[in-house]
């Protein structure tokens, strides 16, 4: 199924990089009008080179940039917070400042940037779509994820708050939660075969995720062919959470 976005404009957070580049093409080449924001500008200018977008560069860790930056974001009609950090500690040495960093970007920045996009949205009249990019960590347990794992359990909650919430301005809002995906952060985390064996003797399929498969179900998800689809957190994972 060829979905359109033509006459949408969405913004992706966590453009630059891995999945959220990859989603970013994905619904440029769906003829949507991307906003990229970013952290990093070098990132942002290959990007735009390679397609056509806005940029905004911040780093969503810091709120009051980030609310400064979100003027450039006007007439968004789908968000997608893909943006997120890992560090990977073990649970007696996870550090505060750890934690709260990839609580920052993970959780605090897709609330900010939410409710921005969210207020917009509904003075619109309307409606809208957001996606938030979770894990399968959100409800599982890997050694050394905590921060990471805790994270993704806050951010399947705020997607079902959100639901429960803007679901009455006509504003739908999911979760995809990937297994591994093959992203830079992905085999920095999992590159060891000593690490990554038994996760994936668990999945049925065989294989961790892709960037694009990723990508082809946020842009479902935003598409009018989810229109009844709202407050779920939809695994990507190859059949891991059957077993």
């Amino acid at each position: 199924m060829k979905l359109d976005f033509n006459g949408k404009r969405v913004l992706v957070t966590g453009a630059g990089k891995g999945i959220g580049r990859e989603i970013a093409r994905h619904l440029s080449a769906c003829n949507a009008s991307v906003l990229a924001l970013g952290r990093t500008e070098a990132d942002l200018i290959a990007l735009q080179d390679e397609i056509a977008c806005e940029a905004i560069c911040v780093d969503l860790s810091d709120v009051s940039a980030t609310r400064d930056a979100l003027g450039k974001a006007i007439n968004i009609e789908l968000l997608v917070n893909n943006a997120g950090i890992s560090i990977l500690e073990p649970f007696l040495d996870v550090s505060i400042e750890a934690f709260d960093e990839v609580f920052a970007v993970n959780v605090r920045g897709a609330l900010v940037v939410s409710q921005f996009v969210a207020r917009e949205m509904i003075a619109s009249g309307k409606g809208g779509a957001i996606v938030n990019l979770s894990s399968l960590a959100s409800s599982r347990a890997l050694a050394d994820h905590t921060s990471y794992c805790a994270s993704k359990g806050a951010l399947d909650q705020l997607t079902r708050m959100m639901a429960l919430e803007l679901g009455p301005h006509d504003i739908r809002v999911n979760a995809v939660n990937p297994t591994v995906t093959l992203t830079p952060m992905g085999e920095m985390a999992w590159g060891d075969p000593a690490k990554s064996g038994p996760i994936l003797a668990r999945i049925p399929l065989g294989r961790f995720a892709r960037p694009l498969q990723v990508a082809e179900v946020v842009a479902w998800l935003l598409s009018d062919a989810a229109d009844m689809v709202h407050g779920v957190t939809l695994p990507v994972d190859g059949g891991f959470s059957v077993g």
